[in-house]
């Protein structure tokens, strides 16, 4: 049974999420903790629960999702991964991370790439990746299907959608995005964001005012 433990870090409010399984392996999924108490917070958890940890993921590498990289890589000695496209976006962070109040933020490059149809493994679970640009140019998902889990990072919130007015943004690609990779999924499957409350496919197919099916032109 996968489980899934969310944290609400730094001042964007950002969801850093723990995956683990029956058999103690783990998943962290953008870390967003910066400061010391976030850190220690997402330590005692996984100290409680016995984790171990496996992998470090970014579903994309704007500010708010990678500020607690540097340390958890650490921190766990694990491998990061990331799709090749978003390199460029976490490399631009260091730039202007003391402009948004983040004087500490520390770079840590990843240690290999995932694509679409790669599929990261640990205990007893399969996570699927999803490619699904608009918000960011190299924004994936994971997907869960035994357990009917997707992680959505800031492609999909409740009744709403991510932003793309940022650079590499673009909403028309980003509705693709939705339509085609999120809503051709399980209506049951929970979509935990990157920001926010977790909501189901078939909620945002029928309800979102953005990207409700019954809004496709």
């Amino acid at each position: 049974m996968l489980s899934v433990q969310i944290f609400e870090f730094n001042p964007f409010q950002e969801n850093t999420i723990v995956l683990y399984d029956e058999t103690g392996e783990a998943v962290i999924i953008d870390p967003g903790c910066y400061e010391a108490e976030e850190r220690s917070e997402l330590d005692r958890f996984i100290a409680s629960k016995k984790l171990t940890v496996k992998y470090l993921l970014n579903t994309h590498c704007h500010i708010d999702h990678v500020l607690g990289n540097e340390y958890v890589k650490q921190r766990y000695q694990v491998p990061f991964l990331i799709h090749e496209i978003e390199l460029m976006v976490l490399q631009a962070v260091k730039s202007y991370s003391s402009n948004y109040g983040f004087p500490k933020y520390q770079e840590i490059l990843p240690d290999a790439f995932l694509k679409e149809h790669d599929v990261v493994k640990f205990g007893n679970t399969a996570l699927s990746v999803l490619f699904v640009p608009g918000h960011a140019p190299g924004h994936i998902a994971f997907y869960n299907a035994t357990n009917k889990i997707l992680i959505g990072g800031d492609v999909l919130f409740q009744y709403s959608v991510g932003r793309t007015d940022l650079p590499g943004g673009h909403f028309q690609t980003l509705i693709k995005s939705i339509h085609e990779k999120f809503f051709t999924l399980p209506d049951e499957v929970v979509v935990y964001p990157g920001h926010g409350d977790p909501t189901t496919i078939k909620e945002e197919k029928t309800s979102n005012p953005f990207c409700a099916l019954s809004l496709r032109s």
